[in-house]
Order: C-alpha cells, then sequence, then structure tokens
C-alpha cells in the first residue's frame, strides 16, 4: 500500500514537472518571437547604381527594439530597387538608400534632385595624380586670356565652380576604394548653371581640378591669379593720347604715363603741353 502510494506521487510529480516545462518553453517562445523582427539585408556587397533582385538579398532575425527606420520584412518589395549608395554584407536594406520606385540601374540613379553629370576631360595633374575619386569633392580652375589686355599677357587663373561632387572617374563610380586612379576622365555633379559655366570654361581654356577637404563648406570668392599678382608687379599704365593742334595738321601722339604711387588723399591727373603728372593733396 505504501509502495502504490509513492509510485503515485512519483507520477504526479513526473506529470506536472513536466507540464510547467511545456509551459515555460511556450512562454519562451512567444517571448522570443515578439522580441525579434525579420528584416532584409544585403547578401554581398552592392555598389551604388546598382539594381537589387532576390539573390543580392537574404533574412536574419532582428531584435524588435533596435530595427533601424526604413528597414524591409519582404524580399519581394525590393525586387528592381536601385541602390544609391554602397551596401556591405549584412548591411540591412533601408529605403533612404534606395533610389525612387521605378528607377533604372546606372549612374543617373545616384544623381540628386536638381543636379545634372557632366564628364571632363582630365590626365595625371588636371585630375589630382588621381585622388579625385567618386564621393569625393573639388574645385574647379580655369586658366584662360582675358580680353581686357591690362592684365599681364592677359592670362589669368581663376576658381569658377566650388565644392563639386565627383561622381565618377572614367566608368568607375564605387566610393568605398581609396586607392588613387590615374583615368583620363572624371564625371562631376553640378547644377544647369554650373554646367553652363563648366562647359565654357573648357572651351576657352584649360582645367584644373583643386581636391578640398569633404568637411569644409566654406566659400571662397578670390579675384583671380594673373602674372602681374604672382609676380608682385603692378598693373601697366593705360596710354594717354595727346593732341596737338597746328595751323595745318593734326598730329596724334601716345604717351605712357608712369603710375603714381598710391596716396590717401585726392589725386588730379595734371596735363600740361605733351607732359602729364598727378598731383595729390
Amino acid at each position: 500500500m505504501k509502495n502504490t502510494r509513492a509510485i503515485l506521487m512519483l507520477l504526479i510529480a513526473l506529470v506536472a514537472g513536466a507540464a510547467a516545462v511545456v509551459s515555460a518553453s511556450r512562454w519562451l517562445v512567444q517571448q522570443s518571437s515578439s522580441s525579434v523582427r525579420q528584416v532584409v539585408v544585403a547578401a554581398n556587397d552592392l555598389n551604388l547604381g546598382q539594381p537589387l533582385n532576390g539573390s543580392q538579398l537574404r533574412l536574419v532575425s532582428w531584435p524588435a527594439g533596435s530595427v533601424p527606420p526604413g528597414a524591409f520584412e519582404d524580399m519581394k518589395t525590393l525586387e528592381g530597387r536601385v541602390v544609391r549608395t554602397s551596401l556591405q554584407r549584412g548591411e540591412p536594406v533601408l529605403d533612404a538608400k534606395l533610389a525612387p520606385v521605378g528607377t533604372k540601374g546606372g549612374l543617373s540613379a545616384v544623381i540628386n534632385d536638381g543636379k545634372r553629370a557632366i564628364t571632363v576631360r582630365v590626365n595625371d595633374v588636371v585630375g589630382v595624380a588621381g585622388f579625385a575619386l567618386p564621393g569625393n569633392y573639388v574645385d574647379v580652375i580655369v586658366n584662360t586670356n582675358e580680353e581686357s589686355k591690362s592684365t599681364q599677357n592677359g592670362s589669368i587663373s581663376k576658381i569658377v565652380l566650388e565644392k563639386i561632387l565627383v561622381l565618377a572617374v572614367a566608368q568607375q563610380v564605387s566610393r568605398d576604394d581609396t586607392q588613387p586612379k590615374v583615368v583620363n576622365a572624371v564625371t562631376l555633379e553640378v547644377t544647369p548653371d554650373q554646367a553652363e559655366k563648366l562647359d565654357v570654361a573648357r572651351s576657352v581654356g584649360t582645367l584644373s581640378l583643386v581636391l578640398r577637404n569633404q568637411m569644409d563648406v566654406a566659400d571662397i570668392n578670390t579675384g583671380g591669379a594673373t602674372k602681374g599678382t604672382l609676380l608682385g608687379k603692378a598693373p601697366e599704365a593705360p596710354a594717354v593720347k595727346i593732341v596737338t593742334q597746328t595751323a595745318t595738321r593734326t598730329v596724334v601722339k601716345t604717351r605712357t604715363i608712369a603710375a603714381a604711387p598710391a596716396h590717401s588723399g585726392n589725386c588730379v591727373g595734371v596735363l600740361t603741353g605733351v607732359q602729364g603728372s598727378v598731383e595729390c593733396f
């Protein structure tokens, strides 16, 4: 009798223990399923401008409390979408990193609204020895001859465009590679007005690219550099025509009046006969 009672209590304990284990297991499963979400990530490295398909994506479990905004849970919704920035393997695919729906792949997908892409021919010097890479910013300098002959030899170098984004070098658009590449063409992102200026600049003179710090956003308005400013020479004095009228003919002589040193007061040019001078007071 005693043995029967002991066996019965042992069975009851085993049943109660099994029920507790099953209940705890179900509770843990429910808690774990509610604390994670399925998020679409890149299955391999993706370059900007690349269309997405199922083979490039996969689903992973992600803590529900730390899912980034704009993440996707269904890979079918990403079919054909174009990446605007490079993605690393395992990185979540976010809506902010994708071009609008319907955008085709290629360089045009990464051009910002209101901007245009224009390509300029460069060499190892103009292209900053290959350090002007996609994602970098450059200034554009043009060297040309001024229409006015007041400058030395009429030649001037001037920064015409500032903080211009490099979209591609040759056919390379990846922004992950930091190794310099000497190429013969660089594609820049500009506004329509800047595109017109750049087209005129490359037709009237030679271009140079100046690499700038990506965090430097200051605009600098320079007056340009000429041979005179480079050597520290004063500007050439303009030629003055002197007309001498006689009874039979009119004689026109051209004389250059030397530029007088600058004075803080008021100055008046005095012409006596064929002699010219400047009086300051």
